[in-house]
């Protein structure tokens, strides 16, 4: 061997070694890594990629556990925990996550898989029957029906769907009816509804009714731009909802009182006619007369009865009218009887003679009826009219004219006076003003008969007081009271001593009254003597 061959053996040999251990350093990297993870993650778990996220799914020292897989997959955990859907099921409940979904097969691995043929849909809580069992997964697996936001952003999800009808189909009734739509469609189609039975509403029907179509009685519509059939709210409480009265409310809106569903043109028997249905009902009085008491001719024969005396007499004669015409008896009678009356309190106040005070409490008969019949015209409006006029010509008529007996009593009490003293020539006051008016006006003669006096009455103190200084202070004929006493009491207020002809002074102005006026006794009357004739101090020292 030369050395030229030898070294060439030797490069081949070191190219060799090289070109093995490098590939035995891939085999080894590459076991390495494969003893840390198994494999990528399919393409719904590629964020989770990475060593720092292992622990996302895995617990440390343990497999898979479905508490990581629900942690994320909280939709699922809340149905789960209510009982619901496919996982709650007895064939799957238990279960763990991984023994369907498992994972590290590859990007483009299915995690969700199973065949669809063959998926009992029953297990998810939701029995698949009707036309629903001839759909494929996706007619109602898909995000237009998902209200939850969260759930409507995945890529794919069989979670999020709802069991009412109207999530899925259009609410043709447009929350009219109930949401529950099995209540009257069945699950084959929604045409026909068979299970709606109209005899379960409040409105079965009956006779003619059954015949006519549904599109007569509930119209056809549009609401919200859509096409509409109404079924609620249809008015039915009466005939004439839909019917036209033929008799224009003449006998109510109740048809039913003389008609049949069978015909219109089928009439109850008469005997239980309601008259109120009619323009007249009959109360009181009115219902127990014969038919014929007012229905001379025929029943049908149309007869007087806007007024009561298109029947009736009028007792009054013509006596109450308004605007020209004589006004009705119902202004004030019922038909419980003449004998009785509604007039009020009220309505006689709007006439010329108002009732106050103890008028309200007077019977009618008092002031109407003073002769054999009732008399409601020109009765008088003055108190004198009904009232005696006691005081006749005692009191000067400018104190009140036309003897309006209101210018001092009230309606109330005839005791109760209020007159304006003042006006007169004698202004009360002091105690004169609390005084009662029969006091001075009306006192005892000589024999002890009453006499009532007010004009020409004297104004003089001594006309109803007693003099009881016997004349001492008269002066022209006339005692002055005045001069010494008020209105207020009998104590001496205006007298001063040093405006008579003794002016007292020094002790005398400390002496009491009657250590100079002394009691005596003249002509058997016993008083005090005020006019002392001599007061020399002689006279009494």
């Amino acid at each position: 061997m030369t050395i030229k061959s030898y070294t060439n053996f030797i490069q081949n040999m070191t190219n060799q070694f090289t070109r093995g251990l490098f590939i035995l350093l891939v085999i080894l990297c590459s076991s390495a890594k494969a003893q840390i993870s198994p494999g990528p993650l399919s393409s719904v778990h590629s964020h989770l990629e990475g060593l720092s996220n292992c622990t996302q799914c895995h617990e440390l020292g343990n497999k898979v556990t479905n508490a990581k897989c629900l942690a994320c997959h909280t939709e699922l955990k809340s149905r789960i925990d209510l009982g619901k859907g496919y996982h709650s099921s007895a064939e799957i409940k238990g279960k763990n996550c991984v023994s369907c979904h498992n994972d590290h097969h590859g990007l483009t691995f299915q995690i969700l898989r199973f065949d669809k043929d063959k998926f009992s849909h029953a297990t998810t809580g939701y029995l698949l029957t009707g036309a629903h069992a001839k759909r494929t997964c996706k007619d109602c697996h898909k995000p237009d029906f998902i209200t939850s936001k969260a759930i409507k952003a995945k890529k794919f999800t069989y979670l999020g769907l709802r069991a009412d009808c109207v999530d899925c189909h259009i609410d043709y009734h447009q929350q009219t009816l109930s949401s529950t739509c099995t209540n009257c469609h069945g699950l084959d189609a929604f045409k026909p509804v068979v299970k709606f039975n109209h005899a379960t509403t409040r409105f079965p029907l009956v006779g003619m009714h059954q015949g006519v179509p549904c599109v007569q009685c509930h119209p056809v519509t549009t609401k919200n731009l859509v096409k509409f059939q109404e079924f609620a709210g249809i008015k039915f409480t009466n005939c004439t909802s839909c019917h036209p009265d033929v008799h224009q409310n003449k006998f109510g809106q109740n048809c039913t009182q003389c008609h049949t569903e069978v015909s219109f043109h089928a009439i109850k028997g008469m005997s239980n006619f309601d008259h109120s249905k009619t323009n007249f009902k009959l109360e009181d009085k009115h219902a127990n007369l014969p038919c014929a008491s007012c229905h001379k001719a025929s029943l049908t024969s149309p007869i007087k009865y806007s007024r009561c005396t298109d029947c009736h007499q009028d007792y009054h004669q013509g006596q109450f009218f308004a605007n020209g015409a004589v006004t009705d008896c119902v202004n004030c009678h019922s038909t419980k009887g003449f004998d009785q009356f509604s007039f009020t309190v009220e309505q006689h106040n709007q006439g010329r003679f108002r009732l106050e005070g103890a008028h309200l409490a007077t019977p009618c008969i008092t002031c109407h009826k003073k002769t054999e019949k009732w008399n409601f015209r020109n009765i008088g409006l003055r108190c004198t009219d009904c009232h005696q006029n006691v005081h006749g010509s005692h009191i000067n008529p400018k104190y009140y004219p036309d003897s309006n007996c209101t210018a001092c009593h009230n309606r109330s009490r005839w005791k109760e006076v209020r007159f304006d003293h003042s006006v007169t020539k004698f202004q009360l006051s002091g105690v004169h003003a609390i005084q009662d008016c029969r006091a001075c006006h009306y006192r005892p003669d000589s024999v002890e008969r009453v006499i009532q006096s007010f004009s020409g009455l004297s104004t003089v103190c001594i006309t109803c007081h007693l003099d009881t200084h016997f004349k001492q202070f008269e002066e022209q004929g006339l005692t002055n009271c005045l001069k010494c006493h008020t209105f207020t009491n009998w104590k001496i207020d205006n007298f001063d001593h040093n405006t008579t002809k003794f002016k007292l002074d020094g002790r005398h102005q400390n002496v009491p009254c009657y250590k100079c006026h002394k009691k005596i006794t003249d002509h058997q009357n016993t008083f005090v003597l005020y006019k002392i004739k001599a007061w020399k101090c002689e006279n009494c020292h």
